[in-house]
């Protein structure tokens, strides 16, 4: 017996409840460079079974934090949060960045229940048709709004690409040990079709108080 994800697609997010339906097949991880702006059913379902590859074979808390972690690593930009906690940086929610998430949920919907969950095949064709990369922005200041207000572009050498939409920054949270004291986090949408998705890019976030961070990001190491 396995069970079926019936999902509904919100503006960044996906809701997922679970019916009865298909059997697992495990596919290994695919290497890929470069953010995949199509894909086709195929290589979306080989990029759910990327994710829940790891996420089968995570058996503690332990296991299962590293692995979000390395998840997260594979497409951010900018710093390291491991080793410079307060340095600029951007997770890159890509459609391969999406199903793979959904896939570890799939592995642990799975463990839970002790059979197998798949998503629908509807809630696979949604994300692989999305036409915005979500972006998620992490950076630190001096003052638990110093993100309020902030904006956001893509720098590609001369072009310069507006979000489609951006969020209200969070409110800072306390950093632990030196540096700014706050760290705050903000997402923006960027269409696909206004960039190039193999080129070296630059975000740049503009703060009210006037100070700017840029991070880097070479979208051809990205998937």
């Amino acid at each position: 017996m396995s069970v079926r994800c019936l999902t509904s697609v919100a503006r960044v997010g996906v809701v997922v409840t679970c019916v009865v339906v298909g059997l697992l097949t495990v596919v290994g991880p695919q290497t890929v460079l470069a953010i995949d702006v199509k894909l086709s059913a195929d290589e979306a379902q080989k990029a759910l079974e990327a994710g829940r590859v790891p996420m089968e074979k995570a058996n503690s808390p332990e296991d299962v934090k590293k692995v979000l972690q390395l998840a997260s690593l594979v497409t951010r930009v900018g710093a390291d949060p491991e080793k410079d906690s307060c340095g600029a940086s951007a997770i890159l929610r890509t459609k391969r960045y999406r199903l793979e998430a959904f896939g570890r949920q799939e592995a642990a919907e799975s463990k839970k229940r002790k059979m197998d969950v798949r998503m629908p095949d509807e809630f696979i064709k949604k994300v692989v048709d999305m036409p915005n990369m979500e972006i998620e922005v992490q950076l630190c200041g001096d003052d638990e709004y110093f993100a309020e207000g902030a904006l956001i572009e893509l720098q590609q050498g001369s072009k310069k690409i507006k979000p489609v939409d951006i969020t209200k920054a969070e409110r800072g949270r306390k950093n632990e040990g030196s540096g700014p004291a706050y760290r705050s986090r903000f997402t923006a949408l960027f269409a696909y079709e206004k960039f190039d998705p193999q080129a070296a890019s630059l975000f740049v976030v503009n703060l009210q108080d006037g100070k700017e961070a840029r991070i880097a990001a070479d979208f051809s190491k990205v998937k």
